[in-house]
């Protein structure tokens, strides 16, 4: 296994050079077309029956959506991946793929939102079981286990950012014969390659830092062919989550940029972190790397974390207060975005709601983008200010 320097390089060789492209091209061109015909009844027949492998319609195949999935394989150190038009496309049918009525799902708590609704609503409805166990806990995670046929991990988790020896979560997976599947999203491959931590295969919401610009919804899935030949066969061709040519182009283009984005992205989200640890109205900051050691395989930090004000400070007033910062769900782009998590427990409260959200409703979720730490901290101390009353 390299080290968090030796891969950062390895990431920046991998996101700059590329090709060569047609026509003596930089940036490779967009295949913007449904389906590709062929120039023989020969070539057709060889095709359909699986002898040649070559594009014949945009929904299986197409050269710009493959070159992104190529690149993305790369820089998890997977042999394939497979692009999908949103995170929770790519989520779905993954676990679809590799669950029947009457399986087992281990899952780690505080999941993305919709990715526990997916296992506590819609799988349910199928006959398939979800348990969710504390990650951190590895007699916990043991004890679940044995006769499962999925275990589901995230790490860092969402809101409360629980970081998980994730070798470990592994390793015991592969004891019990239980596959793994693991949200990367939030460290990126910049900071943290699943697979070569024993994971078997690896999602991202490629809206988010992998496309960076806040203008294209995707997903991706990365792992070994063999895994990723199942997800075709079991699922993609058939819930039509298949990611287009220009939002695979998109993703193209912001990846030549993550690895770059990724160290200002963490710089400034720690800059940030550490002031609102030691403002007075502040109760606690939520931040894998303010003080504590990275768990195994984590090279670094990136920009979405979540602090806890004290009681009494008016969050509506702060949200309301601020200037640099948008209200706004998602992240992973170049704004700097808040989520309140009274909102979210409102969200969570409608009927029929599998959630249950183990948040404080004092609580706010950053996203930390990339206009620059002290501009940044000023927004928000002055918004602070407004929520406590100290506006002059």
């Amino acid at each position: 296994m390299t080290d968090g320097a030796d891969h950062f390089d390895h990431a920046l060789l991998t996101v700059a050079h590329d090709g060569p492209h047609a026509f003596e091209a930089v940036v490779p061109p967009i295949v913007q077309t449904s389906l590709f015909t062929f120039s023989s009844y020969d070539e057709m027949a060889a095709t359909y029956r699986g002898e040649k492998v070559r594009p014949t319609y945009t929904r299986g195949l197409n050269p710009t959506v493959r070159f992104f999935e190529e690149m993305l394989a790369k820089l998890e150190g997977t042999e394939d991946a497979l692009g999908f038009a949103s995170g929770m496309a790519a989520i779905s049918a993954t676990i679809i793929s590799f669950v029947s009525p009457g399986d087992r799902v281990v899952c780690v708590r505080h999941v993305y939102p919709d990715t526990y609704r997916l296992f506590g609503t819609l799988l349910k409805r199928f006959g398939v079981e979800t348990v969710f166990v504390d990650g951190t806990d590895l007699d916990a995670v043991a004890a679940a286990l044995p006769g499962a046929k999925l275990f589901y991990l995230e790490s860092p988790t969402s809101w409360v950012m629980e970081t998980h020896d994730v070798p470990a979560l592994a390793a015991l997976a592969r004891q019990h014969g239980v596959r793994t599947v693991i949200d990367n999203s939030w460290a990126s491959p910049i900071f943290q390659q699943p697979a070569k931590l024993g994971v078997d295969l690896v999602l991202h919401s490629a809206s988010k830092y992998l496309g960076g610009h806040s203008d294209v919804v995707a997903g991706v899935v990365a792992g070994p062919k063999a895994l990723l030949a199942e997800i075709r066969a079991a699922a993609y061709p058939y819930l039509g989550g298949k990611l287009s040519p220009f939002d695979a182009w998109l993703l193209i283009r912001g990846m030549r940029t993550l690895p770059a984005r990724m160290k200002m992205h963490e710089a400034s989200a720690l800059s940030v972190a550490a002031r609102l640890k030691a403002h007075p109205a502040v109760e606690q900051v939520c931040h894998p790397g303010l003080g504590n050691k990275l768990p195994p395989g984590l090279s670094g930090t990136s920009g979405l974390f979540s602090f806890i004000f004290r009681e009494g400070v008016n969050v509506r007033a702060f949200a309301d207060s601020l200037r640099l910062f948008k209200l706004g769900v998602s992240w992973g782009g170049h704004e700097s975005l808040v989520v309140p998590g009274e909102v979210v427990l409102a969200q969570a409260a409608k009927p029929n709601s599998a959630v249950d959200f183990a948040i404080s409703p004092r609580s706010v979720r950053l996203h930390v983008g990339l206009e620059g730490a002290d501009a940044l901290w000023s927004d928000l101390e002055q918004a602070i200010d407004a929520a406590t009353g100290k506006e002059s």
